[in-house]
């Protein structure tokens, strides 16, 4: 399995950022948001369910995977855009 392109925390709370190929081979990223909690057996468990109390810290993290993904964006075009251009010598 492929690893994150980025992984961001706070305390239980996580947003996942990963690395996608599309068919015809374009780039594209997508964030799985999740909060972590222990289960009665005390093993932990992810959810995509969040109660009120992490609205803001969720939102601080999707606002951080949004920066670094348009920063990661722009990097994949700069690579495209060299590639190119060493190419067409």
């Amino acid at each position: 399995m492929a690893s994150p392109a980025h992984q961001l925390r706070d305390g239980c709370l996580q947003v996942v950022v990963w690395r996608n190929t599309s068919t015809e081979g374009k780039t594209y990223y997508t964030a799985n948001p999740q909060r972590s909690y222990k289960a009665g057996d005390d093993t932990w468990k992810n959810s995509d369910s969040l109660n009120g109390d992490d609205l803001l810290a969720m939102a601080e993290l999707l606002r951080e995977a949004y920066v670094r993904i348009k920063n990661q964006r722009r990097a994949d075009a700069k690579g495209v855009r060299e590639r190119d251009n060493v190419t067409a010598r």
